[in-house]
């Protein structure tokens, strides 16, 4: 579990990091370099799991070695699903990690959405679901190692 306390926010206790896989982790289907091994320090303080449509067809490659859950959505309506997944395990424990149309409903309704900023860029919609942005995904991630770093972004 990750906690983050933010003053005048219920203190949070994350057992869940949900993460859109292509744009956020990936670019073209291929995991951005340092993602592995900064998953790899965060699993065993947080259950991983990693939704996307996986348009190219790496995800499950990519991600071999890694302690994840991979769920595959297949048809439309994907920021649905994957609200809906959140949903189902309790948003208070889950933190999110996206950048495109299809995550904006996953970043607000968890208890943490962090939005990523990289080569594919971001919906503008993510962006304004978001609690916080980051540059890069390794920025994101590093933020969860560093919980003091998201009570410093995000206190009154």
């Amino acid at each position: 579990m990750i906690e983050i306390n933010v003053p005048g926010r219920t203190l949070l206790q994350a057992r869940m990091l949900v993460l859109d896989y292509n744009g956020t982790l990936a670019i073209d289907g291929t995991i951005l370099p340092g993602v592995r091994e900064r998953l790899l320090s965060l699993a065993p303080e947080i259950e991983i799991i990693i939704l996307t449509a996986d348009t190219f067809g790496k995800a499950a490659a990519n991600l071999n070695g890694i302690p994840c859950r991979l769920v595959i959505f297949e048809g439309g309506g994907q920021q649905e699903q994957k609200a809906a997944f959140i949903r189902d395990f309790g948003t208070q424990s889950v933190i999110a990690i996206g950048n495109g149309l299809n995550d904006v409903k996953m970043l607000k309704d968890a208890a943490l959405g962090i939005a990523v900023i990289q080569k594919e860029g971001i919906a503008s919609a993510a962006l304004m679901a978001a609690d916080v942005v980051t540059t890069d995904i390794l920025a994101a991630l590093d933020f969860l190692s560093h919980p003091e770093r998201v009570t410093a972004t995000l206190r009154d």
